[in-house]
């Protein structure tokens, strides 16, 4: 009796099932758009995003200029951001509040717009130009909505997409900094400007101790190896980065070994006051 009851049932929900793909691919077909609109909204309130989506994009173009334009604007943008694609939706949002910049949902399209952009950022390894506009994005949301209840939100991912910025530019000056380990100067010399800039551009950092002690290998790599002309300026700047780092830090965990490159540069100072002594 029960096993009858379970084919029965999942025979209804076939039957169910079956009836629903008909009258969504009757309805795709034809070229009633009251007849999309209504199967749409249907199926927006169901959650069926994915055919929803596509009904929205067959009659959107119908509505522009109509009143419920404005409707079928929004919930086409919001399928492609339910269903995941993040480049239409980002793209449909922005159409959005173009067209209505005075709706009830101009606040929800701005934040979601921007949330779509967000999805797209990419590992902090890779090219960051969808990084930037997503900051662009959640910075004008932030900006345009301050008491928003997506706020809160915004901000959290307005964090982390500057944090994986850091992170990109502080990479980038380390590996420099690798390279000009291996006795090749020129990297060196890029290590320093680029930790100077990453310093610049991001006070608050969690990497700065990091970054200060890496400009201190940097400087003393180039003085270190530096011909007779440079070195003595070379030498007095990476003495200046070892104090700026202990002027920050006292107490950095790098402390030991920005001692030995210190040691390592006072003694190359010793030597070349020495010489230049001598060949006076």
């Amino acid at each position: 009796m029960f096993l009858k009851l379970r084919i029965l049932l999942m025979l209804a929900v076939v039957a169910i099932l079956s009836q629903s793909c008909n009258e969504y691919q009757k309805v795709l077909k034809n070229e009633d758009v009251k007849a999309k609109y209504d199967l749409a909204e249907k199926y927006y309130e169901a959650k069926d995003y994915k055919r929803a989506n596509r009904l929205f994009e067959q009659i959107a173009p119908k509505y522009v200029g109509k009143p419920q334009g404005e409707r079928v604007q929004f919930f086409l943008s919001d399928t492609y951001y339910k269903v995941k694609n993040n480049n239409f939706a980002g793209y449909q949002f922005e159409r959005f509040m173009k067209s209505y910049p005075k709706s009830d949902k101009a606040e929800e399209a701005s934040f979601l717009g921007a949330k779509s952009y967000y999805m797209l950022s990419p590992s902090y390894s890779l090219d960051q130009t969808d990084t930037e506009k997503a900051l662009g994005k959640l910075q004008n949301f932030i900006n345009s909505y301050p008491e928003s209840k997506f706020l809160p939100e915004a901000n959290a991912m307005a964090k982390e997409l500057t944090t994986k910025k850091e992170k990109k530019a502080f990479e980038i000056a380390k590996q420099f900094t690798k390279l000009g380990n291996s006795y090749i100067l020129d990297y060196s010399v890029s290590a320093v400007a680029a930790l100077d800039n990453f310093v610049s551009d991001y006070p608050g950092t969690i990497y700065r101790e990091e970054a200060l002690y890496l400009k201190l290998v940097a400087t003393a790599n180039l003085a270190l190896n530096s011909t007779i002309n440079r070195k003595e300026e070379r030498l007095t700047t990476a003495e200046a980065a070892y104090n700026n780092l202990l002027k920050y830090y006292p107490n950095t965990s790098f402390l030991k070994d920005a001692d030995d490159l210190l040691e390592k540069v006072s003694k190359e100072m010793i030597r070349f006051k020495e010489q230049e002594i001598l060949s006076k």
